[in-house]
């Protein structure tokens, strides 16, 4: 380890304290996981990856190792390693996830030389393994889940460390700032550390980590990949639909699709044709759903039906599908953001030259929304008025025009740009 990041004798003694506690706490992690695997929650591949007693080949060469905790900072990840990737041609990469949806979401899709493995527990003994399998040339942590033994001992054999994503709400700082010893043993392993925002990026470093090492950068979710979708099912689909207008509520939540269902009321007036797709966040409330509109002719995903000419509300309630749906519609309302949730990703449709409609609580994607709705690729339209003339608008500028807007977007250009200082941690072996 370089003297750069060398611990300081405070950071030494609560490293140890931590190991020492996971260490004690090994039994504990194999009897909840043994509890997770009876009620469903794990299968025998999951646990066998977090114990490292049966990890994939490690493919040869040198291997970039991106950590994230849920699906969507993994795939946050996957994104940024399939730009990594265009860059360094002789180079592979493992995404690493703590959930088991994680794993369900990226069985499929993963970009060339790209390969997922569930994160090993964090007891010293399987994140030695986990090491000396994969021996990575960088680290990269998404967003703060942040494994003492796992930072520490990746530190510990001089892998160049990065922390991309993060972010602390200024409403959380309190009380991480009385752990402040243990974050600041953690943060000041990294070489470079990147906050979603100004306010995340001072509160790292009242955290303990280096200002010197924080800077500022787009969440790495504007690198999203296009969603996967079968060809064959979309050129069926898209038979289907023929030139029918096409919208679509995506990851909508209770409360939301009946607004979206009196906005398509109102569109149908002026486009008699127009079909509303309705993607709700839960799929097993297709039924309840599909109840909302009793006058209207509406058709299940689930129950095998396909839209007829008659057919005005389509409600797609299955799981993995999202890549059809917005390659089919021109614009999305994305969900959760009536609804009080925060709102969604609105990079998945923008990826698809998707146009994004949403509400007014975006509180998860504050910045991006904000920076989207300057380049014109994101409006907030929260009634059905509101709905129907943006929608409109969106269906006659059409998905190229999205898409050229999105192409060119300041938010993506800096995202980019966290892969050129990655490239360069990477080639040089050193903070970038």
């Amino acid at each position: 380890m370089s003297a750069f990041r060398a611990p300081t004798r405070a950071d030494r003694a609560v490293l140890a304290a931590a190991r020492f506690l996971l260490a004690m706490l090994a039994p504990v992690w194999q009897w909840q996981l043994r509890r997770r695997l009876a009620r469903g929650k794990e299968s025998a591949v999951s646990i066998a990856q977090k114990l490292v007693q049966a990890p994939a080949d490690r493919p040869p060469g040198p291997l970039v190792w991106g950590h994230a905790v849920g699906v969507g900072e993994a795939q946050a990840l996957v994104g940024l390693f399939a730009a990594l990737a265009e860059r360094l041609p002789s180079h592979h990469f493992l995404v690493t996830s703590s959930a088991r949806t994680s794993g369900q979401a990226l069985s499929r899709g993963l970009p060339p030389r790209c390969l997922h493995q569930f994160a090993p527990i964090d007891t010293p003994a399987t994140v030695a393994r986990f090491l000396e399998h994969w021996h990575p040339s960088l680290a990269v942590w998404c967003e703060m889940d942040l494994w003492p033994v796992l930072v520490a001992q990746t530190a510990r054999r001089g892998v160049p460390m990065a922390l991309v994503n993060a972010r602390v709400e200024p409403s959380s700082l309190p009380a991480r700032q009385r752990l402040r010893p243990f974050y600041a043993a953690l943060l000041r392993r990294y070489d470079a550390l990147w906050a979603q925002n100004d306010d995340s990026a001072q509160a790292l470093v009242a955290l303990g980590a280096p200002a010197q090492r924080v800077r500022v950068a787009a969440t790495v979710k504007a690198l999203a990949r296009p969603l996967p979708c079968d060809d064959a099912e979309l050129a069926r689909w898209r038979a289907l639909v023929g030139h029918r207008p096409v919208w679509l509520g995506a990851s909508t939540h209770p409360g939301e699709e009946t607004l979206l269902l009196a906005a398509h009321e109102r569109l149908r007036r002026t486009h008699p044709q127009a079909l509303l797709v309705l993607a709700p966040r839960l799929p097993a409330r297709g039924a309840e759903v599909a109840a909302l509109a009793p006058s209207v002719s509406t058709r299940r995903r689930s129950a095998g039906e396909t839209p007829e000419s008659s057919t005005e509300v389509y409600v797609a309630d299955t799981i993995g599908e999202m890549g059809l749906w917005y390659r089919l519609a021109g614009v999305a309302f994305v969900g959760g953001s009536v609804a009080p949730v925060g709102g969604h990703n609105p990079f998945e449709p923008l990826a698809l030259g998707c146009a994004v409609l949403h509400g007014a609580d975006v509180r998860n994607f504050t910045e991006s929304y904000e920076a989207l709705a300057a380049e014109g690729l994101a409006l907030r339209a929260g009634d059905p008025a509101a709905l129907e003339a943006a929608v409109a608008a969106a269906w006659q500028a059409g998905r190229g025009e999205t898409a050229a807007r999105w192409s060119r977007a300041p938010l993506r250009r800096e995202a980019l740009a966290l892969v050129q200082a990655l490239q360069h941690m990477v080639e040089s072996g050193t903070s970038a």
